[in-house]
């Protein structure tokens, strides 16, 4: 069976990320044996600095050792205005220093989390106070400010959107293939995921 422990950055990835996983594991991988530890919330800012990420892992592996079959770790967090494709790897080198050798992904969502269902907003019309007639924007993953694009632009008149609410709903219900097609960084937690799963084949 596979254990993940999640490091991931705010209140909302906390209660997301699980729903997450399960759905990849059951929707995707077809995986029913699968766990996945509670989330640890690291804040981008020490998640940069030594040696809070550091000791993340190291809790990680700590917590991972309490369970039978193979172990990985998945850290998440939003890219915001930095460039994944410089920073995920400096990220995962750290990471992979102190988890070795349990395998760790390194995932930008780029910019937010919540790009992902702008890029899979018609597979969330009429859900959680999304407007029936929602469209998707052209390039989601070009928007700074996902969050507030989403409740401006996607969601009924009124309605505020709550990443402590919000996101652990809209992620047990949007499309992962419309995000796969429409989200570069999406399509890599789907890789990453799926090489971690392949631990056990």
């Amino acid at each position: 069976m596979l254990s993940i422990y999640p490091i991931v950055e705010g209140h909302g990835e906390v209660a997301a990320t699980p729903i997450l996983l399960r759905r990849f594991a059951h929707e995707v991988f077809e995986e029913y044996e699968f766990n996945v530890l509670a989330p640890y919330r690291l804040p981008k800012g020490r998640m940069d600095a030594r040696p809070h990420l550091e000791n993340a892992v190291t809790l990680a592996r700590r917590k991972l050792s309490q369970y039978d079959g193979i172990h990985a770790i998945l850290i998440l967090r939003d890219a915001d205005d930095d460039c994944p494709g410089r920073d995920a790897p400096a990220l995962l080198a750290r990471a992979e220093e102190i988890a070795r050798p349990v395998p760790v992904s390194v995932v930008f969502a780029k910019s937010e989390y919540e790009s992902w269902f702008l890029a899979a907003i018609h597979s969330l019309r009429s859900d959680r106070r999304i407007a029936g007639d929602a469209e998707a924007p052209t390039n989601p993953e070009s928007i700074r400010g996902a969050k507030e694009h989403l409740q401006r632009y996607c969601m009924i008149a009124g309605a505020t959107y709550s990443p402590t609410v919000d996101q652990p709903a809209l992620t047990d219900t949007f499309s992962f293939e419309e995000a796969r097609q429409a989200c570069p960084s999406f399509d890599k937690l789907w890789r990453d995921l799926d090489r971690l799963f392949q631990q056990e084949a």
